[in-house]
Protein backbone atom coordinates (compact mmCIF):
# COMPACT_ATOMS: atom_id res chain seq x y z
CA UNK A 1 0.00 0.00 0.00
CA UNK A 2 1.17 3.65 -1.16
CA UNK A 3 0.57 6.05 1.28
CA UNK A 4 -0.49 9.49 0.49
CA UNK A 5 0.67 11.20 3.70
CA UNK A 6 1.38 10.19 7.51
CA UNK A 7 -1.83 10.08 8.63
CA UNK A 8 -2.72 7.65 5.70
CA UNK A 9 -0.51 5.48 7.34
CA UNK A 10 -1.47 5.90 11.15
CA UNK A 11 -5.29 5.13 9.99
CA UNK A 12 -4.11 1.90 8.34
CA UNK A 13 -1.43 1.10 11.39
CA UNK A 14 -5.18 1.62 13.47
CA UNK A 15 -7.03 -0.22 11.38
CA UNK A 16 -4.91 -3.14 11.31
CA UNK A 17 -4.44 -3.46 15.13
CA UNK A 18 -8.15 -3.03 16.03
CA UNK A 19 -9.71 -6.62 15.66
CA UNK A 20 -6.37 -7.82 17.69
CA UNK A 21 -7.24 -4.86 20.84
CA UNK A 22 -10.36 -7.21 21.20
CA UNK A 23 -8.38 -9.98 22.43
CA UNK A 24 -7.02 -8.34 25.47
CA UNK A 25 -10.10 -6.83 26.41
CA UNK A 26 -10.41 -10.49 28.71
CA UNK A 27 -7.01 -9.98 29.54
CA UNK A 28 -7.28 -6.60 30.93
CA UNK A 29 -10.80 -7.44 33.01
CA UNK A 30 -8.86 -10.39 34.41
CA UNK A 31 -6.10 -8.28 35.43
CA UNK A 32 -8.47 -5.60 37.12
CA UNK A 33 -10.62 -7.86 38.77
CA UNK A 34 -7.68 -10.28 40.03
CA UNK A 35 -5.63 -6.94 41.37
CA UNK A 36 -9.26 -5.49 43.53
CA UNK A 37 -9.60 -9.12 44.74
CA UNK A 38 -6.32 -9.04 46.35
CA UNK A 39 -7.03 -5.30 48.48
CA UNK A 40 -5.62 -3.09 45.89
CA UNK A 41 -6.99 0.28 45.41
CA UNK A 42 -8.03 1.30 42.21
CA UNK A 43 -5.61 3.99 41.71
CA UNK A 44 -2.74 1.61 43.02
CA UNK A 45 -4.06 -0.83 40.18
CA UNK A 46 -3.96 1.77 37.33
CA UNK A 47 -0.83 3.06 38.54
CA UNK A 48 0.87 -0.28 38.17
CA UNK A 49 -0.68 -1.20 34.95
CA UNK A 50 0.59 2.51 33.81
CA UNK A 51 4.13 1.59 34.73
CA UNK A 52 3.90 -1.76 33.41
CA UNK A 53 2.11 -1.80 30.37
CA UNK A 54 2.86 -5.86 30.27
CA UNK A 55 -0.49 -7.86 30.61
CA UNK A 56 2.12 -10.96 31.11
CA UNK A 57 4.28 -9.86 33.35
CA UNK A 58 1.40 -7.38 35.54
CA UNK A 59 -0.48 -11.05 35.95
CA UNK A 60 2.62 -12.76 37.32
CA UNK A 61 3.52 -10.03 39.45
CA UNK A 62 0.10 -10.29 41.24
CA UNK A 63 0.70 -13.77 41.61
CA UNK A 64 3.92 -12.93 43.49
CA UNK A 65 2.19 -10.17 45.59
CA UNK A 66 -0.60 -13.05 46.56
CA UNK A 67 2.13 -15.21 47.36
CA UNK A 68 4.05 -12.83 50.05
CA UNK A 69 7.53 -13.04 47.76
CA UNK A 70 10.10 -10.71 48.54
CA UNK A 71 9.82 -7.22 46.04
CA UNK A 72 13.16 -7.71 44.58
CA UNK A 73 12.16 -11.29 43.04
CA UNK A 74 8.55 -9.78 41.64
CA UNK A 75 11.30 -7.20 39.97
CA UNK A 76 13.84 -9.94 38.04
CA UNK A 77 10.44 -12.18 37.11
CA UNK A 78 8.74 -9.21 35.66
CA UNK A 79 12.63 -8.33 34.14
CA UNK A 80 12.84 -11.94 32.47
CA UNK A 81 9.52 -12.31 31.21
CA UNK A 82 9.40 -8.43 29.36
CA UNK A 83 13.08 -10.25 27.84
CA UNK A 84 11.35 -10.83 24.34
CA UNK A 85 11.02 -7.11 24.15
CA UNK A 86 14.81 -6.64 23.46
CA UNK A 87 14.36 -9.27 20.60
CA UNK A 88 11.46 -6.88 19.26
CA UNK A 89 13.40 -3.53 19.57
CA UNK A 90 16.16 -4.98 17.84
CA UNK A 91 14.43 -6.47 15.11
CA UNK A 92 12.18 -2.81 14.61
CA UNK A 93 15.56 -0.82 15.33
CA UNK A 94 16.61 -0.69 11.35
CA UNK A 95 13.64 0.64 10.55
CA UNK A 96 12.57 3.24 13.58
CA UNK A 97 16.21 4.02 15.31
CA UNK A 98 16.49 7.14 13.06
CA UNK A 99 14.10 9.08 14.47
CA UNK A 100 14.83 11.44 17.32
CA UNK A 101 14.97 11.04 21.18
CA UNK A 102 11.99 12.46 22.08
CA UNK A 103 10.14 9.60 19.93
CA UNK A 104 12.18 6.88 20.83
CA UNK A 105 11.19 6.87 24.08
CA UNK A 106 7.72 6.72 23.96
CA UNK A 107 8.10 4.00 20.72
CA UNK A 108 9.89 2.08 23.77
CA UNK A 109 7.01 2.29 25.66
CA UNK A 110 4.51 1.63 23.41
CA UNK A 111 5.57 -1.66 22.42
CA UNK A 112 3.64 -4.33 22.55
CA UNK A 113 3.42 -7.86 21.14
CA UNK A 114 0.88 -6.57 18.41
CA UNK A 115 2.14 -3.88 17.43
CA UNK A 116 5.68 -5.71 16.27
CA UNK A 117 3.61 -8.09 14.44
CA UNK A 118 1.59 -6.21 12.62
CA UNK A 119 4.92 -4.01 12.09
CA UNK A 120 6.86 -6.73 11.00
CA UNK A 121 4.73 -8.37 8.21
CA UNK A 122 4.53 -4.47 6.87
CA UNK A 123 8.22 -4.17 6.82
CA UNK A 124 8.71 -7.69 5.63
CA UNK A 125 6.03 -6.70 2.74
CA UNK A 126 8.53 -3.98 1.07
CA UNK A 127 8.83 -1.64 4.30
CA UNK A 128 6.92 1.69 5.05
CA UNK A 129 10.10 3.91 4.52
CA UNK A 130 9.58 7.41 6.07
CA UNK A 131 5.74 6.51 7.43
CA UNK A 132 7.11 3.50 9.51
CA UNK A 133 6.81 6.16 12.62
CA UNK A 134 2.69 7.33 11.90
CA UNK A 135 2.35 3.37 11.22
CA UNK A 136 4.00 1.78 14.72
CA UNK A 137 2.08 4.68 16.58
CA UNK A 138 -0.85 3.97 14.54
CA UNK A 139 -0.94 0.08 16.06
CA UNK A 140 0.34 1.15 19.41
CA UNK A 141 -1.67 3.88 20.73
CA UNK A 142 -4.90 2.05 20.30
CA UNK A 143 -3.90 -1.19 21.49
CA UNK A 144 -2.47 0.92 24.71
CA UNK A 145 -5.74 2.74 25.39
CA UNK A 146 -7.64 -0.58 24.94
CA UNK A 147 -5.72 -2.42 27.56
CA UNK A 148 -5.69 0.33 30.14
CA UNK A 149 -9.71 1.00 29.85
CA UNK A 150 -9.81 -3.17 30.00
CA UNK A 151 -7.98 -3.30 33.14
CA UNK A 152 -10.25 0.18 34.17
CA UNK A 153 -13.17 -2.21 33.29
CA UNK A 154 -12.13 -4.73 35.19
CA UNK A 155 -11.31 -2.65 38.18
CA UNK A 156 -14.77 -1.44 38.64
CA UNK A 157 -16.85 -4.21 37.58
CA UNK A 158 -14.49 -6.83 39.96
CA UNK A 159 -16.59 -9.38 40.71
CA UNK A 160 -19.45 -8.45 38.70
CA UNK A 161 -17.85 -10.81 35.99
CA UNK A 162 -19.77 -14.09 35.61
CA UNK A 163 -17.28 -17.32 35.34
CA UNK A 164 -19.50 -18.37 32.65
CA UNK A 165 -17.75 -15.76 30.46
CA UNK A 166 -14.43 -18.23 30.23
CA UNK A 167 -12.28 -15.01 29.69
CA UNK A 168 -9.51 -16.21 29.93
CA UNK A 169 -9.75 -18.84 26.86
CA UNK A 170 -9.42 -15.30 24.66
CA UNK A 171 -6.19 -14.66 25.78
CA UNK A 172 -4.48 -17.47 23.55
CA UNK A 173 -6.57 -16.79 20.90
CA UNK A 174 -5.59 -12.94 20.23
CA UNK A 175 -2.04 -14.46 20.16
CA UNK A 176 -2.88 -17.44 17.94
CA UNK A 177 -4.43 -14.25 15.60
CA UNK A 178 -0.97 -12.91 15.54
CA UNK A 179 1.06 -15.69 14.97
CA UNK A 180 -0.50 -16.78 11.94
CA UNK A 181 0.03 -14.72 9.46
CA UNK A 182 3.75 -14.27 10.47
CA UNK A 183 4.38 -18.04 9.11
CA UNK A 184 5.32 -17.75 5.59
CA UNK A 185 8.54 -19.70 4.94
CA UNK A 186 9.99 -22.87 6.70
CA UNK A 187 12.00 -20.47 8.81
CA UNK A 188 9.09 -18.62 10.50
CA UNK A 189 7.13 -22.48 10.50
CA UNK A 190 9.96 -23.97 12.18
CA UNK A 191 10.38 -21.42 14.72
CA UNK A 192 6.46 -21.67 15.25
CA UNK A 193 6.74 -25.52 16.44
CA UNK A 194 10.14 -25.37 18.32
CA UNK A 195 8.74 -22.14 20.15
CA UNK A 196 5.40 -23.69 20.48
CA UNK A 197 6.70 -26.88 21.71
CA UNK A 198 9.43 -25.62 24.54
CA UNK A 199 6.39 -23.22 25.67
CA UNK A 200 4.64 -26.32 26.37
CA UNK A 201 7.37 -28.39 27.98
CA UNK A 202 8.87 -25.60 29.97
CA UNK A 203 5.76 -24.90 31.33
CA UNK A 204 6.22 -25.49 35.07
CA UNK A 205 9.83 -23.65 35.23
CA UNK A 206 9.95 -21.23 38.01
CA UNK A 207 9.47 -17.96 37.45
CA UNK A 208 8.40 -18.19 34.11
CA UNK A 209 11.14 -18.90 32.55
CA UNK A 210 9.22 -21.10 30.31
CA UNK A 211 8.49 -18.20 28.12
CA UNK A 212 12.34 -16.94 27.54
CA UNK A 213 13.47 -20.53 26.85
CA UNK A 214 10.75 -20.73 24.26
CA UNK A 215 11.15 -17.60 22.98
CA UNK A 216 15.20 -17.81 22.32
CA UNK A 217 14.72 -21.50 21.06
CA UNK A 218 11.81 -20.21 18.68
CA UNK A 219 14.47 -17.27 16.81
CA UNK A 220 17.36 -19.71 17.17
CA UNK A 221 15.66 -22.26 15.13
CA UNK A 222 14.08 -19.64 12.50
CA UNK A 223 17.74 -18.10 12.64
CA UNK A 224 19.41 -21.22 11.82
CA UNK A 225 16.78 -22.44 9.10
CA UNK A 226 17.35 -19.33 7.23
CA UNK A 227 21.20 -19.49 7.41
CA UNK A 228 20.99 -23.53 5.92
CA UNK A 229 18.39 -22.05 3.26
CA UNK A 230 21.05 -19.18 2.25
CA UNK A 231 23.65 -21.40 2.46
CA UNK A 232 22.08 -24.22 0.44
CA UNK A 233 23.77 -24.32 -3.60
CA UNK A 234 22.00 -23.27 -6.35
CA UNK A 235 21.07 -26.35 -8.82
CA UNK A 236 20.93 -24.93 -12.44
CA UNK A 237 19.74 -26.99 -14.85
CA UNK A 238 22.04 -26.98 -17.67
CA UNK A 239 20.36 -28.94 -20.37
CA UNK A 240 17.88 -25.87 -20.36
CA UNK A 241 20.78 -23.98 -21.30
CA UNK A 242 21.83 -26.04 -24.49
CA UNK A 243 21.47 -24.27 -27.92
CA UNK A 244 18.83 -26.07 -29.97
CA UNK A 245 20.06 -27.54 -32.95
Amino acid sequence: MHYRCGMHAFVDGARGVLPLTTGVVPFGLITGVTAVGMGMSPLDTLGMTLLFYSGSAQMVVLQLMQNGALPMTMVVTALVINLRFLMYSAALAPHLSAQPRRRTWPLAYLLSDQSFALCSLKFAAGGLGHFAFPYYVGTAVPMWLGWNLAVLAGVFLGSGIPESWSLGFAIPLSFLALLIPGIRNPATLGAAIVGGALAVLAHDLPYNLGLLVASIGGVATGLTLEQIRKSAPVTHNDDAKAEAP
